[in-house]
């Protein structure tokens, strides 16, 4: 079995800040799981079965990957996938600080699993889910922030609220 890293998060829309970490990790790594966490506390705007379906198309035809979602720890889903390692992506020095104690935290849980950081490509630093969804919001394009599908999910979802 080669090296599986397990890549977290809300997803809430995927961008493509998201898809350019996949595509570099599928280059490190033998195998990606890309691990939607379920948390309605969050109030997302797409619900889990709709990320992981935006996900699915948005990465069609990348091979070593899949799809997964979770709810509760972490380290108990990179338990139950056997992998190696955690993927976290750092746009800038703001996300360190919380992104360094998740992985001191998940150090302390499982020793043997190690966190990887990765930056995206530099015209993607600034972007983010929260920023997307508040600029689609107000009636903004987001054309080349998100894949096409994602896009086309956004407008729909919020010309009905």
């Amino acid at each position: 079995m080669g090296k599986r890293a397990v890549y977290p998060g809300m997803f809430d829309p995927i961008h493509n800040g998201h898809l350019d970490l996949i595509e570099r990790s599928l280059r490190i790594f033998d195998e990606l799981i890309v691990a939607v966490v379920a948390n309605p506390a969050k109030e997302p705007l797409f619900t889990v079965k709709e990320r992981l379906e935006l996900i699915d198309e948005a990465t069609r035809g990348l091979a070593n990957m899949r799809i997964t979602s979770f709810d509760g720890l972490l380290i108990d889903l990179v338990d139950r996938e056997h992998a190696d390692c955690i993927l976290r992506g750092i746009r800038a020095v703001s996300d360190f600080e919380y992104e360094f104690q998740m992985a001191l935290m998940n150090r302390k849980l499982r020793s043997t699993v190690e966190t990887v950081f990765l930056m995206p490509h530099e015209k993607y630093t600034y972007i983010s889910s929260r920023l997307i969804k508040e600029v689609a919001s107000l009636g903004a394009p987001v054309t080349g922030l998100v894949p096409p599908m994602v896009e086309e999910a956004m407008a729909e979802r919020f010309s009905r609220t």
